[in-house]
């Protein structure tokens, strides 16, 4: 975890905010930023794919693509997945379940 300090201005698939911290779980894994809202002042931690710079006209960042929404809740519950069960022994024996 590292504390970004000065907080990095970000566009999020909620609105604009300010990054305060970066948690990174490793090379296999997605950077996820925590950002407080400016709107609303919630804190919401982000995948890198759901956040995008915000304008800078002095770097020369004029046009920012948006970040693509966040997806609502009832689609996330009803989204298929693949479940593995295991047998509670450690011997490796386990099953998919679809």
């Amino acid at each position: 975890m590292i504390q970004l300090n000065p907080p990095i201005p970000l566009m999020t698939a909620k609105g604009q905010g300010l990054a305060h911290f970066l948690l990174d779980y490793g090379p296999e894994f997605d950077l996820f930023w925590t950002v407080f809202l400016d709107e609303t002042g919630e804190c919401w931690t982000f995948n890198n794919r759901d956040i995008r710079a915000c304008k800078n006209i002095t770097l020369g960042r004029g046009q920012v693509s948006a970040p693509r929404p966040a997806p609502s809740a009832s689609a996330v519950m009803a989204a298929p997945r693949s479940v593995v069960a295991t047998n509670g022994r450690h011997n490796g024996s386990s099953k998919t379940i679809e």
